[in-house]
């Protein structure tokens, strides 16, 4: 590493839409950038030169389960978790806490944090705002999660309330665990449903405490799209304009192009790897069932404008009948497919913004959507 430090920078706007750069020691993440979601020290079904090959800058790791497996200790013993996962660019780790919501009835929350039994093996745990702050340090993030409880929507004021300000009190303890790191970034993590007075407030306290970026939080947990988009309206003008904006698990193409209207800077999802492995392609025409039968025997690539590996090399046919197989490889090119698709959008958008001609763009990929998926001819 250099000894470069950690800042974000502007390069163009188009009405509420940004583009430009969270600059780290690792390397600089293009924004608007699109992170993929490597769970366990991996993006599944892909090798990390392959994620870096589809223009990605950056890629997420989860607390949560790598403390559980290996542990974060082992993965700090063994070199951390760069070295650990052959990864030598930025790395954002989540805080833990939006697993331990979908826990449920095997957890308990308190004041001093989360008490757990891992859905492993049973084993129990204790994770606090001091602990997710250690493990991410011993995993040596580049960009830290602080600690924060997310709700399930639907949830009534009374919930979204109480969370939202146990949230800026671990927030707070937060902030002082992670304490002086130069090089590495705490984000906060803005709370409040979909109330906007109390996204206001715990925008202003996150902001008292100080933090390197801001996430919104608790959207993309059951709302819907239009209310989400309802809460981005605003949530994104409630942060600092000089700081990177993160919209936590966001998501599908069509609400990653929203978003980014709306003023925010960096996205994770599950989605493209997690299609690539059942069988659907998204691509700019929409998404493609690949398990269709109609796809048996279309020589055709997926999108014949695409330079990804899968549609380069392989026809429908091809990525049909390996999906049915159930081989390994099906998991693989359309995962990578997915994950190039991705990369392109962000490239598109960035370009865009930076053109002054963001409005065609989007006007373009709309229409594109709504052909849908071409059968064969």
């Amino acid at each position: 590493m250099t000894d470069q430090k950690f800042d974000f920078r502007i390069d163009a706007t188009e009405g509420k839409a940004r583009t430009g750069a969270v600059i780290t020691p690792r390397g600089e993440i293009r924004t608007p950038a699109f992170m993929p979601v490597g769970t366990a020290a991996t993006v599944k079904a892909m090798m990390p030169e392959s994620v870096r090959a589809t223009g990605a800058d950056i890629l997420l790791g989860n607390t949560y389960h790598l403390m559980l497996r290996p542990g974060a200790e082992r993965i700090a013993r063994l070199g951390g978790l760069h070295k650990f996962m052959n990864w030598n660019r930025p790395i954002l780790t989540d805080s833990g806490g939006f697993q331990v919501m979908s826990l449920a009835g095997m957890r308990k929350l308190t004041e001093e944090g989360v008490k757990f039994k891992s859905h492993i093996d049973g084993a129990e745990f204790n994770l606090t705002p001091e602990r997710s702050m250690e493990i991410q340090q011993l995993l040596g993030s580049d960009i830290v999660m602080c600690f924060d409880e997310c709700p399930a929507l639907p949830a009534d004021r009374a919930r979204i309330e109480e969370s939202m300000r146990l949230s800026i009190r671990w927030a707070k303890r937060s902030r002082e665990a992670f304490g002086d790191r130069p090089g590495h970034a705490l984000f906060g993590i803005q709370q409040g449903g979909l109330e906007s007075d109390l996204r206001a407030e715990s925008a202003a306290a996150l902001q008292e405490i100080g933090f390197d970026g801001y996430a919104i939080g608790g959207l993309a947990v059951g709302e819907g799209q239009e209310a989400m988009f309802g809460v981005l309206d605003y949530a994104p003008d409630q942060l600092p304009t000089q700081k990177p904006r993160y919209l936590m698990g966001v998501g599908k193409p069509d609400d990653i192009v929203g978003a980014v209207l709306r003023g925010v800077d960096m996205f994770d999802c599950v989605l493209p790897s997690r299609s690539g492995r059942t069988g659907q392609a998204l691509t700019r025409m929409g998404a493609v069932n690949i398990k269709n039968a109609r796809h048996a025997d279309d020589p055709r690539p997926l999108d014949a404008d695409c330079t990804c590996p899968a549609c380069t090399n392989y026809s429908r046919a091809y990525l049909h009948h390996v999906f049915r197989a159930k081989e390994i490889i099906s998991s693989m090119l359309l995962t990578w497919h997915n994950l190039h698709y991705y990369q392109e959008l962000m490239a598109g958008l960035r370009s865009a913004i930076a053109a002054g001609n963001l409005h065609d763009f989007c006007t373009e990929f709309q229409a594109q959507r709504s052909i849908g998926d071409i059968p064969p001819l």
